[in-house]
């Protein structure tokens, strides 16, 4: 199909699930790049390492590019997206959150060294904070075995067209909102923060002698906040593992 045909058809297509009070948010590309920020450069860049998907990637530029991806958001786990091809396809990227061991020494390694939240979000880092972050191996980005794949197309392949440009559309996206990667891997952006002052406290804490234990209201002094109760743990509902299933699958 034309490219321009193709983006008449996900134009008309938005304004249909618009009307029928769908929340819609497309991913819009300027130019010729996808990514432009640290955060959506990295994860472009770390899917683009991994042999697994180095052929296949390439065909979802052009997708993305052409204002293909109708709808895309990212949620803790998962990523869903509306895809325009030949119909509308719906993609699904499922992805592991982090490992709560992998999660702390993500901490305890840039402990000190995010100056701000403000800083973090916007990718100002120190080169060993860049280092940490975007480890292959124990970062914050998946790695391959970490994501499953799903698109209602009909081609059988485990990474179609449709899937690659939602993939990269998320780089896309953690332009806008570079906090949703860590909501997608199911951790607090804020902790990379706080963990570093709260370290710092300790630490001092520890050089007067005495191991004391701090009350809620000291606590609240020592960081200048008023801290909530905190929340209850819920019992899940879902019992055993839930098994994967593959999208419904409609004709060309």
């Amino acid at each position: 199909m034309p490219v321009a045909q193709r983006r008449r058809k996900a134009i008309l297509q938005m304004e249909k699930l618009r009307k029928k009070g769908a929340a819609i948010a497309p991913v819009r590309i300027e130019g010729r790049q996808i990514a432009r920020t640290f955060w959506g450069k990295a994860w472009c860049e770390h899917l683009e390492k991994f042999s697994d998907y180095e052929n296949r990637l390439p065909r979802g530029r052009t997708y993305v590019r052409n204002g293909a991806v109708c709808h895309l958001e990212i949620r803790k786990g998962e990523v869903w997206a509306k895809v325009m091809g030949s119909h509308l396809y719906e993609v699904q990227v499922k992805v592991k959150t982090l490992p709560e061991d992998r999660w702390k020494t993500v901490k305890e390694r840039c402990g000190g060294k995010v100056a701000s939240l403000l800083d973090l979000l916007r990718g100002r880092l120190s080169e060993r904070v860049m280092e940490v972050v975007t480890d292959r191996d124990s970062g914050l980005f998946p790695r391959p075995k970490e994501i499953s794949l799903a698109c209602s197309c009909p081609d059988w392949a485990e990474m179609c067209k449709h899937v690659a440009g939602v993939l990269y559309g998320v780089g896309a996206r953690l332009d806008e909102r570079p906090e949703l990667l860590f909501l997608l891997r199911g951790v607090d952006h804020k902790e990379l923060v706080g963990s570093a002052q709260a370290g710092s406290v300790i630490a001092r804490g520890k050089k007067g002698g005495k191991h004391k234990k701090l009350a809620d209201g000291d606590l609240g002094e020592v960081f200048g906040i008023e801290l909530a109760a905190p929340p209850r743990k819920a019992h899940s509902a879902r019992g055993g593992r839930r098994t994967a299933r593959r999208l419904g699958r409609r004709g060309r």
